[in-house]
């Protein structure tokens, strides 16, 4: 009782502050911030009384950008400027009936990232192999700036945030480094910082994670209504404010620290979350995540007035190992069905389903001895860097790099083996039982109920491998399936990767004779 009263008067007051009639920008813009550059355009909002008119323009940079005067109704005014190159800083200033004005200072011009998902995403830079190294790294990066909502719950959708974490900032060892799960995440800062090296204009980070939190927390009603997940034990969602509340009621995340933000203009997104559905609404996931990834383009696209892309890139980190489900990998899937999951079952990403997208495989970066539980990996070091390669094939169109480890293009059955075809150079390694066939009198897909037997490598070639079908005759293989195991392979050890030995191999699950649908 104690708990839903406190959460229903932090959603009252939060209310209140946003329609309080004070003249200022809303939460989360500020000094050092970084403004989405062109070809879009920023969106600019605040507070102040009604009835009156707002001027913003600014100031101190190679260019001008003064926005026609807007009036204030219902408590609120908003700008939209137009299209600014990278860089500054500015002044950004906002002038009310020309007597009264707030100034923003040190403003950059540059691309904007969201970063989403729950603890693996709130994992610190402190916490990091090579914590020193990364931490002294920060002033180093002055032109990435870092901004942290607050954890906040709500039952209705909160037109702003009602608590900031880490306000815009310049980065420094201090606020990366602001506590376990605290401030600031790992994987956000060190992807922008592989993105400002690679483009070499400002990078803002605005990070709303919130550990072990489903993705139903973070989606809307619309989305979950899509997958059939609007209703829990007989309840509509979103709940009444009679309910009891926690992180795991549906959309309470998004109504508080994802719907706030829909104002910004944003680049992209990326998103480390999954673990929390390895056993809640499973089967759902690969409905659910995509039909967040959906809404959440459509929902920023709209509140931004079409400034922000309606298919902007998403990428997201399909989840790493964790050491107890390891010790009992012959009874329980839950880790990689959700990895499968995560691609909407093609496997890879981007596919038809999930277009735009592009994802960090990190099943071969387990961490057995991590002080802070297997389930949280110390190495964010390479799941930042691969991310950042998807995000330039897919977000920037940057020709030459390759993102996606090998999938399989074609698998050919015969008496002796299966040869399995990948789409590029592989780089292979001798493994018993990475591999295994579906074996099966009965022409139907397989499942985790069905018999699986290894099928040990036998040999491999430039792009391909073949594995032995001893356990299994030929007309009786019903499927095949890759590094299917909560724990598939220990760190940066497994079977297949690409040529060059840096992007694994991503799991797979092929059914022979597939559903007739």
């Amino acid at each position: 009782m104690c708990l839903r009263i406190c959460l229903c008067f932090l959603t009252i007051l939060g209310s209140l502050y946003a329609s309080g009639g004070r003249f200022r920008f809303a939460s989360y813009y500020g000094d050092h911030m970084v403004l989405q550059k062109a070809p879009e355009r920023a969106v600019l909002w605040g507070y102040g009384p009604d009835d009156t008119e707002v001027t913003v323009f600014l100031s101190g940079g190679p260019f001008t950008n003064n926005a026609p005067a807007v009036s204030v109704a219902a408590g609120i005014w908003r700008v939209t400027l137009d299209p600014m190159e990278a860089g500054g800083p500015y002044n950004v200033t906002a002038v009310l009936q020309n007597n009264h004005s707030i100034t923003l200072t040190d403003v950059l011009f540059g691309d904007v990232w969201l970063c989403g998902g729950q603890s693996n995403m709130a994992f610190t830079t402190s916490q990091v192999f090579n914590a020193s190294e990364e931490l002294a790294l920060a002033s180093k990066f002055p032109q990435v700036r870092i901004f942290m909502a607050a954890l906040e719950q709500s039952y209705t959708e909160l037109t702003d945030l009602a608590g900031v974490e880490v306000p815009w900032s310049v980065p420094t060892a201090k606020l990366l480094g602001g506590g376990d799960f605290k401030h600031y995440s790992a994987v956000c800062w060190m992807f922008g910082r592989h993105l400002y090296k690679a483009l070499k204009y400002p990078i803002g980070l605005v990070t709303s994670c919130w550990g072990g939190t489903p993705v139903e927390a973070w989606s809307s009603p619309r989305a979950l209504k899509h997958c059939d997940l609007d209703r829990i034990n007989g309840f509509p969602i979103p709940y009444t404010p009679s309910m009891y509340l926690s992180v795991w009621t549906h959309s309470v995340l998004w109504n508080a620290m994802i719907h706030p933000l829909l104002n910004m203009t944003i680049k992209g997104a990326i998103w480390y979350q999954g673990e929390a559905n390895t056993d809640y609404n499973q089967k759902k996931y690969s409905c659910s995540f995509p039909s967040m990834i959906d809404d959440w383009r459509m929902a920023f696209h709209q509140s931004s007035g079409g400034q922000t892309a309606p298919d902007f890139p998403f990428g997201f980190v399909q989840i790493c190992p964790e050491v107890s489900t390891y010790i009992k990998a012959s009874l329980s899937e839950g880790f990689p069905n959700i990895r499968w999951h995560q691609t909407a079952d093609y496997g890879f990403a981007p596919n038809l389903r999930m277009k735009n997208t592009f994802m960090a495989v990190a099943m071969d970066l387990g961490d057995e001895m991590s002080p802070f539980g297997s389930i949280h990996p110390r190495d964010k070091q390479d799941v930042a860097y691969r991310l950042s390669l998807g995000a330039r094939a897919v977000a920037y169109g940057e020709e030459g790099v390759s993102f996606q480890g090998p999938f399989p293009s074609r698998v050919l059955v015969n008496d002796q083996y299966i040869n399995v075809t990948y789409d590029q150079r592989v780089s292979v390694t001798q493994s018993k039982d990475i591999f295994q066939i579906c074996c099966s009198v009965v022409r139907a897909p397989c499942d985790s109920l069905s018999l699986w037997v290894p099928a040990p490598i036998l040999q491999w070639g430039v792009s391909a491998v073949q594995v032995s079908t001893n356990y299994c005759s030929m007309d009786n293989v019903a499927g095949l399936r890759y590094a299917w195991r909560d724990w598939a392979c220990d760190f940066k050890a497994c079977p297949v990767y690409s040529a060059d030995g840096v992007l694994p191999a991503p799991p797979f699950t092929l059914n022979r004779w597939p559903d007739k649908q």
